[in-house]
Formats: structure tokens, C-alpha cells, sequence
């Protein structure tokens, strides 16, 4: 009998476990070294995975299932928003997908959304808990869709870079972003401008960016994050990256952004943000709280830890992200094409149902 307890309490766990627990593994090793696309990739990936291979009788039950894995993940790497963002937009699919199956059209799915119907009280006549036959096939087709989406977003980001960047122009940009990466070299291609790009201490991403620009032939100088300001009078547009996009049009980005946006403001310099959809977050920032909003990584490359008396003495953050409000920006380059701050309220109804927004 003690031989059986002991083995019911390890039972082996299932393939899909074994997944998340690997993916889990993957975004606490090196964190800031991944990407948000391999990120949101590799999340959806996964949330076919458990489409596909957990057992389950109806969409309520396989919502249950994403929502709990999401939430493991989410404990795991809470910074990581592009998690959060690809199961809310898994969680929409499989929303879409069982009202098609009822037989429902997408204007009646636009009807149950629309203003008109929350007034008059309707909460929708589809029952999430009631089994549907044939429903995993249409989930998974739509979520290898939106695998296809994140894999393009990149793409279609860059081959807007011509309708913006002119010739001779000087961009200004900060830290390393693979994105806006892309969308300069594909700029360069018909135009000759010229980059500055900061160096984005401490960890110094703006350095490899402007190496890499470099080697495509485009004319770059590299700056200190200090000389900002003195140089923002000569710049004709800033183009930078984020990390998330939140709810109210504001960015949580890389830090430095905030104050390279403000001198852009004050140079009257239009800021564009390159951002994939994946980056759009229902989300607000409900607290200036450092804690709750940032993320504070170890500060030895801010004051080395063998500075022992000084470190001793003095507090050290050293803060990754910075919040930059949506007044500064003056448009969002999406894969589905270009918007204002006061529209990402509009693509965020789009992608997420509105009782996904909590997970």
C-alpha cells in the first residue's frame, strides 16, 4: 500500500506538461536575451499543443486548461506581456470558432460585441459549456493562422519603411530592436539617410544595433544615452521598438525611451513606434510602482559588486523598462498598417474578447 501511495503521487505527467514546464525553463534562462517574437511563438505553439494533444469535451473545458497553463507561465516570466497577449488572442479563436460551429456568422459574432447589445443587457445565447462535435480541426487551422501572422508581422512592418523615411533624412532610435532593425535596412534600400543611435547603457543593446546598420552600409554614429538632447534639434523623426503596448496607447520600453521621446516632444520630432499586434496589451499601468510595472534586473553593471564600500552605502536599481505616455507618440507601425495612440483601444476590442482581459 505504501509502495502504491508512493507511486500515485508521482505519476508521470503528460506530454503537454512536460512542454510548458520546458518553455517554462526557457524564459527563466537568460530572459532578457529573448525576443517578444520567439516569445509569442513559441507560446502559441505550445497552445496548439495543448489543442491538440489534452482531452476535453467542450470550449469551456479547453479555456480552463489554456488559462491554467497561461497562468504558470505568467508566474514564471511576469514581464513577458507577449504571453500573456497570444493566450488571450488563443482564447478569442476558440470564442470564434465554437460560435461558427453553432452556425453563427461573423456579423452576428460583431453584433454580440457591439455597443447596441451590451445596453440592452445581452450577454450572447452561445453556451461556451455545451459540446460541440468537429470543433478542434477549425481551433487548430485558426491557430496555425495566427502562427503565420507572427512569422510575417516583421515583414510587413518593414515594407512600410519606404512611405516613412525619406531621403537624407536623420532617424534617430534606441537600444536594439530586431524590428525596427528590419525596417531601416528595408528603408535603405531606396533611400540614403542617416541613423543615431544611443548606446542604451548599461547594457549597452545600442552598440550591436549600430554595428549591424553598419554592416548594411548605412551611415551610423553611435551616442551616449546623455547627448540626447543636444543632438535631438538636427533629427528629423525618432523610430524606435517597445516591448508592450499598452491599453491607453502609452509603451513600456526599453530604458532611455522616455527621456529620448520627451526631448523629441520638445523639438517638435515626430516618434513613431514600430510594434507587432502581438504587443498590443489590454492592459493598464495601475501603479508607478516599480515592482508591479518593471522590471529590476542586478545592478553590477550599473556600480560593480566589487566596489564593496560604495555598494555597501548606496541603494542600486537598475531598471529595464521605461513608461512612455501615449501624448509623446506620434504613431504606432503595426503589421496591419499605421495608427494613432488614441485608436490602439479600437485593435485591442479586435483581438481580445473582453472577458479575457483578466486571465
Amino acid at each position: 500500500e505504501k509502495f502504491n501511495l508512493m507511486m500515485s503521487r508521482h505519476e508521470p505527467r503528460d506530454e503537454v506538461s512536460e512542454k510548458v514546464e520546458g518553455f517554462l525553463t526557457y524564459l527563466k534562462q537568460k530572459s532578457s536575451s529573448h525576443s517578444s517574437y520567439d516569445v509569442a511563438k513559441k507560446t502559441v505553439t505550445l497552445m496548439r499543443e495543448v489543442v491538440s494533444k489534452t482531452r476535453w469535451n467542450s470550449a469551456r473545458e479547453l479555456m480552463d486548461r489554456i488559462r491554467q497553463e497561461g497562468r504558470k507561465i505568467m508566474v514564471a516570466q511576469p514581464s513577458e506581456s507577449a504571453v500573456d497577449n497570444m493566450i488571450r488572442r488563443v482564447l478569442k479563436i476558440i470564442r470564434e470558432e465554437h460560435a461558427r460551429c453553432l452556425g453563427e456568422s461573423s456579423d452576428d459574432l460583431d453584433l454580440k460585441d457591439s455597443l447596441h447589445t451590451l445596453l440592452k443587457g445581452g450577454s450572447g445565447h452561445d453556451d461556451l459549456s455545451k459540446p460541440v462535435q468537429n470543433l478542434k480541426g477549425p481551433v487548430i487551422e485558426a491557430i496555425n493562422e495566427l502562427l503565420e501572422e507572427v512569422d510575417s508581422s516583421g515583414a510587413s512592418i518593414a515594407a512600410q519603411a519606404p512611405d516613412h523615411i525619406h531621403s537624407n533624412e536623420i532617424i534617430m532610435t534606441v537600444g536594439f530592436s530586431k524590428t525596427v532593425e528590419a525596417f531601416l535596412k528595408a528603408a535603405a534600400r531606396k533611400r540614403k539617410f542617416e541613423v543615431i543611435v544611443t548606446e542604451s547603457a548599461p547594457s549597452y543593446q545600442g552598440q550591436q544595433m549600430a554595428h549591424n546598420l553598419a554592416s548594411a552600409n548605412i551611415e551610423t554614429t553611435l551616442i551616449t544615452d546623455s547627448a540626447v538632447y543636444a543632438i535631438m534639434a538636427r533629427v528629423n523623426k525618432v523610430i524606435i521598438g517597445t516591448h508592450t503596448v499598452m491599453a491607453d496607447g502609452s509603451l513600456k520600453a526599453l530604458n532611455g525611451t522616455h527621456a529620448m521621446a520627451l526631448a523629441a516632444k520638445h523639438n517638435s520630432v515626430p516618434v513613431l513606434v514600430c510594434a507587432s499586434m502581438f504587443k498590443l496589451s489590454p492592459t493598464y499601468l495601475c501603479s508607478y510602482d516599480q515592482d508591479t510595472f518593471n522590471k529590476i534586473v542586478a545592478p553590477h553593471d550599473v556600480l560593480n559588486f566589487c566596489e564593496g564600500d560604495m555598494v555597501s552605502k548606496v541603494p542600486v536599481q537598475n531598471p529595464v523598462f521605461d513608461h512612455v505616455p501615449p501624448d509623446l507618440i506620434t504613431l504606432f507601425l503595426t503589421n496591419i498598417g499605421g495608427s494613432a495612440p488614441s485608436y490602439v483601444y479600437r485593435h485591442i476590442g479586435e483581438l481580445y474578447h473582453a472577458d479575457d482581459h483578466e486571465l
